[in-house]
């Protein structure tokens, strides 16, 4: 018996994280400039990269981003109930992370290490770490 190797379509993996993130940036109640800004686009990239028929490319900061996005948005509805995970990342936050800011201000202004950050700091909540 032969494997047969999978091909990587990266519109696909475009398709399908940009599907996603879309959904989390609504149940999050994201602004368009927020919802932009997370993932690391200008406000008329993210408009259209949010609807099913774009082609564009994404960067891998960009796939990165969306990936832990998507991890973020799992372990806030694993840890959380459904009202304060979809809060959480607009919500400020007086832990030692955020000194009163919100998650998604501090994300957007640190860029990918925050969003990684954020991740693991969840993470580590949902692990007991």
């Amino acid at each position: 018996m032969r494997a047969v190797a999978k091909i990587h379509d990266p519109s696909q993996t475009n398709t399908v994280a940009l599907k996603a993130y879309a959904r989390i940036a609504e149940a999050w109640a994201l602004s368009i400039k927020e919802a932009a800004a997370l993932a690391d686009m200008s406000e008329s990239t993210w408009k259209r990269a949010k609807r099913a028929a774009f082609a564009g490319e994404l960067t891998k900061d960009q796939l990165l981003r969306l990936s832990a996005v998507i991890g973020i948005y799992k372990s806030l509805e694993l840890y959380f109930s459904t009202p304060l995970a979809q809060h959480w990342m607009t919500r400020p936050n007086t832990g030692p992370l955020f000194n009163g800011a919100r998650p998604v201000d501090m994300a957007i202004e640190g860029g990918l290490p925050m969003i990684l950050s954020l991740r693991s700091y969840l993470d580590a909540l949902r692990g007991g770490a």
